[in-house]
């Protein structure tokens, strides 16, 4: 994928959040919130090694969460689809790797204690393809984590379409007035919902997070393991 269409993929995700927003804010907390819940699950220590699948190329204080907040980043393998000049600038991890889509990822089986992935399973397509990505994860990592936007949160997340994303004729006709039927592509976006969380790995732990509204909460998350 050429540098400006990857650019352009990932700012299309956060434009409904833009700077300085309330949107913004609230994508933030929610972060934060994630962030902790990883901490919670995994319990990273200083010697660690986690790899983060689909960090984002678009610099801004809601995207990529682990290199954020993490006290360690010497300790992070960062994989996304673009070059990632200005992510290593930023963030100054150990390792970034470039990956492509629905492409194997490119490290050994078990080469990282923990792998992390936020917002990324809603768009890899239907569930033939998350299933395949939960294998990937599983395969390089000795545990996963691995969260998601809720569907039933009450605005979703990527168009801010309120409560009609509840049904999927309301949701379909949303978008079509508002010009972003982009959105209504299944290699674009699923919505998903725990139970959809839970079956990529029926003996994993699943949850809410984010922005904590029980089952409105803005996210949830899947925790394997090691």
């Amino acid at each position: 994928m050429p540098l400006d269409d990857t650019v352009k993929v990932d700012q299309h995700y956060y434009e409904v959040a833009g700077a300085h927003s309330l949107a913004e804010r609230l994508l933030i907390r929610a972060r934060e919130r994630i962030y902790q819940d990883f901490v919670a699950c995994c319990r990273p220590g200083p010697e660690t090694t986690i790899l983060d699948v689909g960090v984002s190329d678009v610099i801004n204080d809601g995207a990529n969460l682990i290199e954020r907040h993490h006290p360690h980043p010497g300790q992070i393998t960062a994989a996304g689809l673009g070059p990632g000049e200005d992510f290593t600038r930023v963030y100054g991890v150990a390792r970034y790797v470039q990956i492509k889509p629905e492409a194997s990822l490119p490290f050994a089986d078990k080469t990282f204690d923990v792998v992390a992935s936020n917002a990324v399973i809603e768009h890899v397509g239907g569930l033939e393809n998350q299933l395949a990505l939960m294998a990937e994860l599983r395969r390089v990592a000795r545990q996963v984590f691995l969260s998601a936007p809720n569907r039933y949160f009450p605005v979703e997340h990527h168009t801010a379409v309120p409560l009609l994303h509840y049904w999927r004729p309301t949701f379909t006709g949303a978008c079509k007035i508002l010009r972003k039927t982009e959105w209504l592509d299944p290699s674009q976006l699923t919505l998903m919902s725990l139970a959809d969380l839970r079956r990529l790995h029926p003996q994993g732990r699943v949850g809410y997070t984010g922005l904590r509204m029980g089952p409105f909460s803005s996210n949830m998350y899947l925790h394997i393991p090691s």
